[in-house]
């Protein structure tokens, strides 16, 4: 991880980081906190498949990944979950109609930063199999995937891979 040197308060190259999720500068006491930030993983199923999509950017290029990011300040969990699938899939969901499932703990490593993330899990059904518009910035390709048949190693974050471990368990 990157390791930041400089104090944005004081500007002295005194920042100390402590391992786990502060930096703070012992010549001006200035604190960043490197909290957790929320993210939500939307489980797209039709029957016993499973809409997955193929990153198209780092973090993890070119694995498979579940629609969905980040939450932006003042928005709520299933109103991300909205938005990022019309963002990435441009198909519009009711709300009403997720299925909140479970959280786990991640990290998210973005130019050399370590984010520590709690991805929140969500299912939304569909009566039929589609294929979405994609936003190619984000997903190169996507696949329907019999759920017995999804390949941990070709997940692309941890967080998921421990979640499909359970749901493939759970839904065979």
């Amino acid at each position: 991880m990157k390791i930041l040197k400089f104090c944005p308060n004081c500007g002295k190259e005194t920042l100390k980081w402590d391992g786990e999720k502060k930096w703070s500068c012992p010549e001006c006491s200035f604190t960043l906190y490197n909290n957790v930030a929320g993210a939500v993983a939307v489980v797209i199923r039709c029957k016993d498949e499973i809409y997955l999509t193929k990153r198209n950017q780092e973090p993890k290029k070119g694995k498979l990944d579940l629609a969905g990011g980040f939450v932006d300040p003042k928005e709520s969990a299933e109103n991300t979950c909205k938005r990022e699938l019309f963002e990435e899939l441009q198909i519009d969901v009711d709300i009403n109609n997720l299925k909140y499932l479970t959280s786990l703990p991640n990290v998210y490593q973005y130019k050399e930063i370590d984010y520590n993330t709690i991805d929140l899990f969500y299912e939304y059904n569909v009566a039929e199999k589609f294929e979405a518009q994609l936003a190619l910035s984000e997903i190169s390709e996507t696949y329907w995937i019999k759920i017995p048949e999804i390949n941990l190693d070709d997940i692309a974050f941890d967080s998921q891979k421990i979640f499909f471990e359970s749901y493939i368990k759970n839904n065979k």
